[in-house]
């Protein structure tokens, strides 16, 4: 049998709600902004050409802007020019397939798409049948885990399930995250044996133990527990907050939301400043809003814990970035973090929404300073081995190789693991 062609491959990411140049903290701008921008740059570091998918939400924006060498990010037309809330944007998604058949077909074509997002699988399968492109998929959510924790508060559009489904079955590929997300795909239906395990990732040089700390640290300063996410429920700030009740003496620090100067009028910034007013823990609290991303590897070390509570998880960037900072944390036993925070090794595991369990870990390792100096130190060990960005490329770049018949052969040291067991 011949050696597949060997090459750079041009590799198309599909996000269209998730621009990587979108700033992080509102309600539809998070970990899969974060995934997308980096994984596209440790492919274009690999020696391919990249382009993000997104969808246009603002009239004044180039049809295409560089996000770094060897990446493009390609604002689509598919709705209005304006910000959509993402649960609002399936109807727009055949002109966003439309916008990218036309796009393909004038070429260059895409070797490989991988889309992110349900919508942005419906959008890719229709452009990739159309134009004979291998697609592979990455959900990083599933409808059936948030119907199953959102009940009637879920905003999904009801088509969301079956269709999960549906591009489930007819992707090439389908990227799961975790071991917990390949269980919900059997669930769901997908086969397994067309599922690889790849994982979310982080840069182990720019989250690091060694940097400046925010805040500066004093040898009288209260102990400090960190919580970074979007202001939305599910993420689990109540929980941490009535944990703190149960903590005297310590700051929960919770970063995430609209810029501080909004912060007032964010119904999850009022109702966390209620609860914490009832508990008695008002002035202990200290909601941060956005934090701008260069400003996120010193804030992570200036904690002494970060807390990762949410109700769940389908994977979960923040423990990552921890665990290379070095700083122990404790997390909900959920979704992805089950995979990537090790209990009692990297941090401690809790059942979701108990705050007594939550105060109780946190207790505990709050009055042991040499234990939680070994959970930091294993963290940044186990973010070395298995999730550095280049790790997780590299066994991105062999799925596509799977569709492609292509060996890319990029000039970067390959990966030495599979994508079927990278988690």
């Amino acid at each position: 049998m011949s050696r597949p062609a060997a090459g750079p491959l041009r590799i198309a990411l599909v996000s269209e709600h998730a621009s990587p140049l979108a700033a992080l903290g509102g309600p539809d701008a998070g970990g899969q902004n974060v995934h997308v921008a980096a994984l596209a740059r440790a492919l274009a570091e690999r020696g391919h050409q990249v382009t993000v998918h997104t969808r246009r939400t603002d009239p004044d924006l180039p049809r295409t802007v560089p996000l770094c060498p060897g990446v493009v990010v390609d604002h689509v037309g598919a709705g209005p020019a304006e910000a959509l809330p993402k649960d609002e944007l399936l109807p727009h998604m055949a002109d966003f397939a439309d916008d990218l058949t036309d796009l393909w077909t004038r070429g260059p074509a895409p070797d490989v798409v991988h889309a992110h997002y349900w919508m942005s699988g419906l959008a890719a399968l229709r452009a990739g049948r159309r134009t004979g492109v291998p697609v592979a998929l990455t959900y990083h959510a599933l409808g059936t885990v948030k119907r199953r924790h959102q009940g009637e508060a879920d905003t999904s559009p009801p088509e969301r399930i079956a269709a999960e489904r549906a591009i489930g079955r007819a992707a090439d590929a389908v990227v799961a995250t975790c071991a917990d997300e390949v269980r919900e795909l059997a669930e769901l239906g997908v086969a397994g044996d067309r599922v690889r395990v790849v994982p979310c990732g982080v840069d182990p040089e720019v989250f690091s133990p060694v940097g400046p700390v925010t805040p500066s640290r004093g040898p009288d300063a209260p102990p400090r527990l960190l919580q970074v996410n979007r202001l939305v429920p599910r993420k689990g700030g109540a929980v941490a907050v009535a944990a703190l009740a149960r903590l005297p003496g310590v700051e929960l620090a919770i970063a995430g939301g609209p810029p501080p100067h909004l912060l007032d009028a964010d119904p999850e910034a009022q109702r966390l400043r209620a609860i914490a007013q009832q508990a008695g823990v008002g002035h202990r609290l200290r909601l941060l809003g956005a934090v701008a991303p260069t400003r996120m590897p010193s804030l992570l070390r200036g904690a002494d814990l970060v807390l990762c509570p949410a109700d769940y998880e389908p994977f979960g960037i923040v423990p990552l970035e921890a665990m290379a900072c070095a700083v122990p944390v404790v997390a909900s036993a959920v979704g992805g973090q089950c995979d990537t925070v090790v209990d009692r090794v990297t941090g401690r595991h809790v059942p979701p929404r108990d705050p007594d369990a939550l105060a109780a870990a946190v207790r505990d390792l709050l009055a042991d300073p040499g234990l939680r100096a070994s959970y930091g130190a294993a963290g940044r060990r186990r973010v070395l081995r298995r999730y550095d960005w280049r790790i997780v490329a590299a066994a991105t770049e062999q799925v596509y190789a799977e569709l492609t018949g292509r060996d890319p052969a990029a000039p970067a040291a390959r990966g030495a693991v599979g994508a079927r067991g990278v988690a």
